[in-house]
């Protein structure tokens, strides 16, 4: 008897008392865990902030009105002319300029050839500091923020969440979902930091919020 007839053996054993015609939805599962871990009164748009510089992401906090800045002033910094534009992508909120937006489908090499990708965000996550991506429109592909090396990235303060429990309320769980926690970055047996592995090494945020009088880095 191989292990994976011992396996399926123990679990037929274990449902042997279930009734044939019970479903999985019909049983409530209770949910007492924490759903969010921030404090009392703690501002989730300035822990979503705090959390994703912790990263080793620039966060840069700005009003609708100073977007089109924000967005210039990031591309500028970090010597970015020529990016990919996702499908969707609110072409009003682009600054002008020299730099060259260069719009869906982009095959792998035009892709790698580019010096980033601007893209929007279906969520953010407070406590994580997480961005989440759902090829929605103005986010594009997973490639399109694989592939460069930069990623700037707007996410609305609305769309930002206390906690990974009422983000995933949010997102249509059969969307290709992708969480972003900072720059792409993992560490060998030695704990020697790497970025840009599997992903961008570099990761700007502008987080747009209506109450927010004036842009901060």
């Amino acid at each position: 008897m191989s292990s994976r007839d011992v396996v399926l053996g123990r679990i037929r054993t274990a449902l042997a008392d279930v009734p044939s015609g019970e479903a999985p939805e019909d049983v409530p599962v209770p949910r007492a865990y924490l759903r969010s871990h921030l404090e009392p009164g703690q501002d989730p748009v300035a822990l979503f902030a705090e959390r994703v510089a912790d990263y080793r992401a620039s966060v840069t906090r700005t009003d609708p009105a100073r977007l089109d800045a924000a967005i210039a002033a990031a591309l500028t910094r970090r010597g970015a002319r020529r990016l990919a534009l996702p499908g969707g992508f609110p072409v009003e909120l682009l600054p002008s300029g020299s730099w060259e937006w260069h719009p869906e489908p982009l095959d792998v090499p035009a892709l790698d050839a580019l010096d980033g990708a601007l893209t929007l965000a279906a969520a953010g996550i407070a406590v994580t500091g997480t961005i989440v991506l759902d090829a929605g429109p103005g986010q594009g592909r997973r490639a399109l923020t694989l592939v460069p090396d930069y990623h700037l990235c707007i996410v609305r303060a609305e769309q930002i969440t206390e906690d990974v429990p009422d983000a995933l309320a949010r997102l249509d769980p059969t969307r290709p979902l992708t969480f972003i926690s900072g720059p792409s970055a993992t560490s060998d047996i030695e704990l020697d930091r790497v970025e840009g592995v599997h992903g961008p090494r570099t990761l700007d945020v502008i987080v747009v919020d209506s109450t927010h009088s004036e842009p901060q880095p």
